[in-house]
């Protein structure tokens, strides 16, 4: 340990349970599962040395439930799940959008349908970390590569989602989650967090979704601001409306804080790009792959680039085509049938070839695979 950077070799669980305590997290509240047990272990007992709150609850409709509340209360709340609980807090997830709740919910992703492959990894969830809840609803979701980045997007996550009043998503996998790494924390007075705005006129005049604002400040329930809260479409106070003149507005500037905002949500790395005519597009762990394919790649001969999607929603559009105007041909590969490759479909509008590479057997994508995707078909003609 320095007086700037702080040494560990750590797991990514644990690295997002340290990411938490860092952003200013005080509750967390969740239901074992694997491949993100250790966060909850790791936070029991950080939690209470903070002053925070841990508590295990019945199932994960429930935690969510609890995260919710305590969010409400002021506190900076997470839960952490895989798989089938990550479905069973799609409703909540959904209420949290609706009532504009800020929270950090940790999907770490393993392989699916249903109980899947407990302990292997996969990115199947990528969709249903978009559109798992109902209805039209924005929402951020943000996927890590290595285990210092299960650290960093933890506490982004904390302030985005402080910032704009909003659940957000760290949409992690088995991999990165269970891996070991020699890390190099900042110092905790070199970490930025966000803390979340609060109302600064007297009480009979707030309201806790004023449209003339773009992100209204919320008031901690029980500290003299009375307010409704509902799932249900509201007016400026909470209460539920049927009127068109205060529903518009509000879908209006929930989907809006978050689209003019792109440049402050939005993060990818580039790789190679200056020269590159072949692109690589990748997140998570197939990113490591794809890092090591690149570089394979280059020794060859072979002009190809990276873009690494460290926010996948909102969909990095800008970027991509971007990288569809430099290149000829966009790799994507990705542990599912091809989640993120019709999202790159959809924005390179044939401006250049899309090639996905895909695996869900529960085994990693290899560079190898990456890389035979790299190279040029071979003809056949004689």
């Amino acid at each position: 340990m320095t007086d700037n950077v702080v040494v560990k070799l750590m797991q990514g669980n644990e690295a997002c349970a340290e990411g938490a305590i860092a952003a200013g997290a005080r509750f967390f509240a969740g239901y074992p599962i694997t491949p993100s047990s250790e966060i909850a272990e790791i936070l029991s007992s950080l939690l209470p040395g903070v002053g925070g709150k841990f508590i295990q609850m019945e199932d994960e409709i429930a935690s969510i439930a609890a995260v919710i509340g305590a969010s409400l209360g002021g506190l900076k709340s997470m839960t952490a799940t895989s798989g089938p609980g990550f479905s069973l807090m799609q409703e909540n997830l959904g209420f949290a959008a609706a009532a504009e709740i800020p929270c950090v919910i940790v999907n770490v992703q393993r392989a699916g349908p249903s109980t899947g492959q407990p302990t292997s990894p996969s990115q199947g969830d990528v969709m249903q970390a978009r559109w798992g809840t109902h209805g039209d609803h924005p929402i951020i979701a943000l996927s890590p590569s290595s285990v210092r980045e299960m650290f960093d997007l933890t506490v982004r996550a904390f302030n985005l989602s402080e910032k704009y009043r909003t659940p957000v998503i760290v949409l992690a996998d088995e991999v990165v989650a269970h891996m070991r790494e020699k890390v190099e924390f900042p110092a905790e007075q070199r970490i930025p967090v966000f803390e979340r705005p609060t109302p600064t006129v007297p009480p009979e005049w707030y309201f806790p979704f004023d449209n003339s604002m773009e992100v209204p400040p919320l008031a901690p329930l029980g500290e003299g601001y009375r307010y409704h809260v509902t799932g249900l479409y509201h007016d400026k106070a909470g209460f539920p409306t049927l009127r068109p003149d205060e529903i518009t507005p509000w879908f209006e500037r929930v989907f809006a804080k978050i689209e003019r905002h792109l440049n402050d949500i939005v993060e990818v790395e580039e790789r190679m790009m200056d020269d590159a005519e072949i692109g690589l597009v990748a997140y998570g762990c197939s990113a490591r792959s794809a890092l090591a394919a690149l570089r394979l790649a280059r020794e060859q001969g072979f002009k190809v680039g990276m873009l690494r999607l460290k926010t996948v929603w909102p969909f990095p559009e800008r970027e991509v085509t971007r990288l569809s105007r430099r290149v000829d041909r966009i790799i994507v590969p990705e542990m599912n049938r091809g989640q993120i490759r019709l999202e790159v479909e959809r924005v390179v509008r044939g401006r250049a070839e899309v090639v996905g590479v895909n695996r869900l057997d529960g085994e990693m994508i290899t560079p190898n695979q990456i890389f035979e995707a790299i190279k040029p078909p071979v003809s056949e003609d004689l």
